[in-house]
C-alpha cells in the first residue's frame, strides 16, 4: 500500500507538506501543490477521508480526462486542453490533466484524493466505461462528447451527425452523386468513438436522403496511407467526385495524391471536410469545411462545470450546430 511517505518522497517534500496540500488546511504554494498532485496520481495514492479537503472548501482545479489512446490526433488535444485551461483561469481554477489510458481509475483518484472539484471528459465513447462511475460520484463532472446513454450526465458537443449531413447536402447541390467519407483511424471506430461514429451516421443518412452512392473508409495518417486510399477509391469507385474527410492530417497529404493520380480539387473532384477552421484555411487548396469549435466547447464545459458547482441546474445535453464555410475545394460537378 502507498503510504503519504511515499508521496513526499517522490514530490520531493515533507509528509506534513503532502497532508497540507491535500486538505487545504494550510495555504500551499501552487507549483508544490502541483508537485504533490502529480506524486499522487503517479503512485495511485488514496488518503483517507481526512485528508480530503474540508466540507465547504474547494481545491480550485479542474481535472481534464483526455486519454492519449492511438488514432488520438494530439494537436486537437492540445486545442480543447488550452481552451478548457483558458477558460478555467477565467474562472480562477487550475487544470489537471489525466492523460493515461486507464480510463476511470484516474478519476476515482481524483475523486478520492480531493484533488479537484470537478473534471472535464474527452474522447468519449458510445459505451463509455466511464459512465458507471460518473454517475456514482458524487464528483461533478460535464462530457465533451455524447454517449450512447446520456441520463444522468451533462454533455456538450459539436452535433457531429448534422456536421456529416450538412458536408453531403452541400456535396449533393453541387451536383455530385459518387461521395465517399474518408474518415477517422481504423481503431478510433473500433473503440465506438461517439463523435465519430455519429458523424459515420450522418453522411449515410443524407446520401441515403440524396439517393447518392456513398462509401465509407476509415483511415491512418501520413502521405503512404492517403496515396492507398485515394487509390482505392478510384479503383471502387471511378465515378467519385466528392469526398468528405474527417481525418485533419491528411489534407494535403490527400490532395496530393489525387493530383498524382490525375484529378485536380476541385476541378475533377470537390473536397470538404470537419476539422478545425484553421486547418482547412491553410490547407494548399483553401477547403471547404464544417468547423470543429474546440475553444467554443472547451469554455462551455466549464462555464457549465461551474454552474454546476454553484447549485445552478445545466441542460443534460448542449450540440452545437454545425457551419459550413465555403473555400476553394468544392466546386459544381463537371459535365460528363
Amino acid at each position: 500500500m502507498v503510504k503519504i511517505t511515499d508521496v513526499a518522497r517522490r514530490a520531493g517534500v515533507s509528509p506534513s507538506t503532502v497532508s497540507y496540500a491535500l486538505s487545504g488546511k494550510r495555504p500551499i504554494s501552487d507549483a508544490t501543490r502541483r508537485r504533490v498532485q502529480d506524486a499522487v496520481r503517479e503512485l495511485g495514492y488514496r488518503p483517507h477521508a481526512g485528508a480530503r479537503p474540508p466540507a465547504g472548501r474547494r481545491s480550485k482545479v479542474l481535472a481534464l480526462a483526455v486519454p492519449l489512446r492511438s488514432g488520438v490526433h494530439v494537436p486537437v488535444v492540445t486545442r480543447f486542453a488550452v481552451s478548457v485551461a483558458t477558460a478555467a483561469r477565467a474562472h480562477d481554477h487550475d487544470v489537471l490533466l489525466l492523460t493515461q489510458g486507464e480510463g476511470e481509475e484516474g478519476i476515482r483518484r481524483v475523486a478520492d484524493a480531493g484533488l479537484a472539484d470537478a473534471v472535464v471528459v474527452m474522447d468519449v465513447q458510445l459505451q463509455d466505461p466511464r459512465l458507471p462511475l460518473l454517475r456514482s460520484l458524487s464528483l461533478p463532472s460535464v462530457l465533451i462528447g455524447v454517449p450512447a446513454e446520456p441520463d444522468g450526465l451533462t454533455c456538450v458537443d459539436l452535433d457531429f451527425r448534422a456536421a456529416g449531413e450538412l458536408c453531403v447536402d452541400h456535396l449533393a447541390g453541387l451536383g455530385h452523386r459518387v461521395v465517399a467519407l474518408v474518415g477517422s483511424p481504423p481503431e478510433v471506430y473500433v473503440r465506438r468513438t461517439a463523435f465519430a461514429r455519429r458523424l459515420v451516421q450522418g453522411f449515410t443518412s443524407a446520401a441515403d436522403r440524396h439517393r447518392i452512392a456513398s462509401t465509407v473508409h476509415p483511415c491512418g495518417t501520413g502521405r503512404d496511407a492517403a496515396r492507398a486510399v485515394a487509390e482505392r477509391l478510384l479503383r471502387e469507385q471511378p465515378a467519385l467526385t466528392g469526398v468528405v474527410v474527417h481525418n485533419e492530417p491528411l489534407l494535403d497529404p490527400l490532395i496530393d495524391a489525387f493530383e498524382r493520380l490525375g484529378l485536380r480539387v476541385p476541378g475533377d473532384l470537390s473536397l470538404t471536410a470537419v476539422c478545425p477552421a484553421p486547418v482547412a484555411a491553410s490547407a494548399r487548396v483553401p477547403v471547404t469545411s464544417v468547423a470543429v469549435p474546440s475553444a467554443e466547447l472547451g469554455t462551455r464545459a466549464v462555464h457549465l462545470l461551474v454552474q454546476k458547482l454553484s447549485g445552478t441546474p445545466v441542460p443534460q445535453r448542449t450540440l452545437l450546430p454545425p457551419r459550413l464555410t465555403e473555400r476553394a475545394s468544392t466546386a459544381a460537378r463537371a459535365a460528363a
